[in-house]
């Protein structure tokens, strides 16, 4: 005990003190939190930019990022119409600008008229501008079929990935009572970032791949029977269509899964952000919200259910002005009015962003000058990522020690690849994840960033990589064969 009195003492004369805040010392639940799609791998791809652009000699000329769905960054042309309008929000003085259509400027002064100080520079109320709530609520009911959408229900938030916070109402308990959320394996690390953060219990039911990532209700029991050992589950996460893996679930799958929340008391979240990427034939997208009410009593009117939608995704693309939504449905009323409260707390969402989702939820109209031109940008849009979808599947199961199940929807390729033994070996004297090995080597050869599978969750002694299908066509055809060029030689080396 002297000791360390006296180093302290010492190092006071020195001038010197140990930090406040140190690794020890901090929020243990931080340090628990791991984000895989701007992990290590993507560090070391932003330290190979840097060496490129001093003139390090490198095997490649350029680092391809398909580790994050940033579809702007990989080359996508913003919608003409979303711009124009945002420009006019902006800038008002540009609304007396020949340069700009009608319709566009119309648009530009009904957002205006409903902000603070007619600006997007003022603060809005804490669940986003009444109006664009309203415009959102419209857009439910026109995708729902006419099925009712209640503006005091719906939330704007920054991106789907703030709306997540529903789950710090979830959260509660200690030790056995401690709540446990149920999240699909393959799934998005934001939500066991957000669950190691807030404390609670990861429960992971595992996708089928054999079947194409099939979500199975089998399986929801079996996660959910052996997470009541330790933890009190209350709420189970879908993904829908599937990030990483592509799925979209059918209509029957949706209906299984309704009634077992509702059958195990557990309140769902609906991860519905690719619901315009849907490519496959005979798939479609089904929301939570139309299923749940179609399915009428007792469903209809008790299943608590949240469902989050973005403006990054989809044809639009957008992930930088961080727009997006939370609908609840059946949620008790004090419980929402605590939602608002701890939204309230971070002020509001971006405006520009509230201003461009209400674009998406309410795009030109048929009799409206721009929609010809709107129509044909967001079908390009969707047509190419429907190709790219394909030749992704194509590419790699053509390759030997690589399989993928078709993209059916969303914006990235899950493809299963076979690592030899002597590459595991390898791995593991290193202290690395057998396919964190190879996309790290992968990443220093070719340049290309993908992001490994176990920062997903995989089922033991299988390995997975994360791809996005974003790159233009003849980018994309190119990086594939690459990558299964590579692939051969990493086989044949640890063979």
């Amino acid at each position: 005990m002297a000791s360390s009195t006296g180093d302290r003492s010492q190092a006071v004369r020195h001038g010197l003190r140990a930090k406040v805040l140190t690794l020890d010392g901090m929020n243990p639940r931080v340090r628990r939190v791991e984000y895989a799609v701007r992990g290590p791998i993507v560090q070391r791809a932003l330290e190979l930019e840097q060496e490129l652009r001093q003139g390090v000699k490198k095997p490649f000329t350029e680092v391809i990022r398909a580790n994050i769905g940033d579809a702007q960054a990989m080359g996508q042309r913003p919608i003409t119409f979303l711009r124009q309008v945002l420009a006019l929000c902006v800038n008002p003085d540009l609304l007396s600008s020949p340069n700009f259509p009608d319709d566009a400027k119309k648009r530009a002064e009904r957002i205006l008229q409903a902000c603070g100080g007619h600006s997007l520079g003022a603060y809005s109320v804490s669940s986003g501008i009444q109006l664009i709530r309203e415009d959102v609520a419209r857009y439910i009911e026109r995708r729902d079929g006419g099925i009712p959408a209640d503006p005091n229900n719906v939330f704007l938030s920054t991106g789907a990935s703030d709306a997540i916070t529903v789950l710090k109402l979830l959260v509660a308990g200690e030790g056995h009572t401690r709540t446990g959320v149920l999240i699909p394996i393959p799934q998005y690390p934001l939500y066991s970032a957000t669950l190691a953060e807030l404390g609670a219990v990861q429960v992971d039911y595992y996708l089928d791949e054999e079947r194409a990532w099939a979500l199975d209700v089998a399986e929801l029991h079996r996660a959910l029977g052996q997470a009541r050992d330790h933890c009190r589950p209350r709420a189970l996460c879908v993904i829908n269509p599937g990030n990483p893996t592509g799925q979209v679930q059918t209509r029957e799958c949706i209906e299984a899964v309704i009634r077992f929340a509702f059958e195990e008391r557990l309140f769902l979240l609906a991860d519905e952000v690719y619901q315009d990427n849907v490519y496959a034939a005979g798939s479609q997208f089904h929301s939570f919200k139309k299923v749940l009410m179609e399915m009428g009593p007792p469903y209809a009117g008790q299943q608590e259910l949240a469902s989050f939608h973005s403006t990054s995704k989809g044809y639009m693309g957008e992930c930088g002005f961080r727009g997006g939504y939370v609908e609840v449905v059946n949620m008790d009323a004090a419980v929402q009015q605590q939602m608002l409260k701890l939204m309230s707390v971070r002020l509001c969402p971006p405006v520009p962003g509230q201003a461009l989702l209400d674009l998406v939820v309410s795009p030109p109209a048929p009799t409206d000058p721009s929609f010809a031109q709107f129509q044909a940008e967001k079908q390009a849009v969707l047509a190419e990522l429907a190709a790219k979808a394909k030749l992704t599947e194509q590419v790699f199961n053509e390759a030997p020690g690589i399989s993928c199940n078709p993209v059916q929807g969303a914006m990235y390729s899950f493809p299963r690849v076979q690592l030899p033994p002597r590459a595991v070996e390898r791995a593991q004297e290193l202290g690395l994840a057998p396919d964190m090995f190879f996309c790290l080597r992968l990443l220093e050869e070719t340049g290309i960033c993908v992001v490994p599978g176990s920062g997903f969750g995989q089922r033991e002694g299988t390995y997975h990589f994360r791809m996005t299908i974003l790159p233009p066509l003849e980018k994309l055809r190119l990086l594939l064969e690459k990558l299964s060029r590579f692939h051969a030689k990493f086989t044949l080396e640890y063979s």
